[in-house]
């Protein structure tokens, strides 16, 4: 979206004799709302931002007239947000054929370890926060990933944020029975996907375990965390090295680990949430160079997902 889509700062709330617009902090309260959808369905921040900002442009290009006869604003920002993810959704399958290696949704800090927010600002307020639940950790986003536009935009809004069919429909111009079925079968692919997570503090255990064993280059323990049958999945987007390819096997994981130890002798790493869940950022000079996100059940690790384009580690550029 460029700068002339964008609403003015000094426009937004007026009416066109300069007064104040009624409504305006109802319209206002609206955006971590519009946030948590938008990161849920298309699984980038800056994307989400864009599309929440693309939803306020499209209000205000209304009359003052058009918008008052709007009888629930919220409603009416949530349907458009979601049409406008829908076809970024159809675009967005086009541009990650397209992407240099393996697309991984961009990670989340905790609430309390946001450098920026959103819109690149620093200390980013908490109406900018998305809200860190189940419904945004890592499995769950790749899982989604795998979904139709359609699919994915009636599992959402039914299963997460509890709209009935009825009002999905709407939005992505289905009948009320075609969602039921779409957020049916995404039910499905969510409850085949992964094996169910072992307790967060588990988690938390073995996440550390593993960067232990990783700083002290024990592959016999980095085995003994990994399951046999894990994957790792590395994100560089083509601007910095990452494996082209998923990595499967334990074995062929902690070997992969010990050689990136070797060939970046000063890396360091940090234990931090990342999208609600135990994980590690990979630091070098200062500098994070990646987020590793976890699933561990049973145990042991069995998916590892690791970010290290540059473009999706902007909210992770300081402590």
């Amino acid at each position: 979206m460029t700068s002339q889509d964008q609403p003015e700062p000094a426009r937004l709330g007026r009416a066109a004799d300069g007064q104040p617009e009624a409504g305006l902090s109802a319209i206002t309260g609206e955006r971590r709302q519009l946030l948590n959808l938008t990161y849920r369905l298309l699984g980038s921040a800056a994307e989400a931002e864009d599309a929440v900002q693309e939803t306020y442009a499209r209000w205000y290009a209304m009359t003052p007239q058009q918008r008052e006869a709007i009888e629930v604003p919220g409603a009416w920002l949530t349907t458009v947000a979601s049409r406008v993810c829908l076809d970024l959704l159809g675009s967005a399958r086009m541009r990650r054929e397209r992407y240099v290696g393996e697309w991984v949704p961009e990670p989340l800090p905790d609430q309390a370890e946001w450098s920026v927010g959103p819109t690149g600002r620093t200390g980013a307020d908490p109406a900018e926060r998305v809200t860190l639940d189940e419904s945004v950790n890592m499995a769950f986003l790749v899982v989604l990933e795998s979904m139709t536009p359609a699919e994915r935009v009636a599992f959402i809004l039914h299963d997460v944020f509890r709209y009935p069919f009825a009002e999905v429909a709407e939005i992505v111009d289905r009948t009320p029975a075609a969602c039921r079925q779409l957020a049916s079968s995404a039910r499905r692919r969510i409850r085949t996907s992964q094996a169910r997570p072992s307790p967060a503090a588990h988690q938390a255990g073995v996440v550390r375990d593993f960067k232990k064993a990783w700083e002290a280059k024990d592959i016999d323990a980095l085995i003994g965390l990994l399951d046999p049958h894990a994957k790792a999945v590395a994100d560089g987007g083509g601007l910095v090295s990452a494996a082209v390819h998923p990595i499967e096997g334990g074995n062929r994981i902690a070997c992969a680990a010990i050689d990136i130890t070797t060939r970046v002798p000063d890396m360091t790493f940090l234990e931090r949430t990342v999208n609600g869940k135990p994980g590690l950022v990979a630091r070098q000079g200062g500098a994070t160079i990646a987020v590793l996100a976890f699933h561990v059940a049973s145990g042991r690790i069995t998916r590892i997902w690791a970010v290290r384009n540059p473009e999706k580690l902007r909210l992770w550029t300081t402590d």
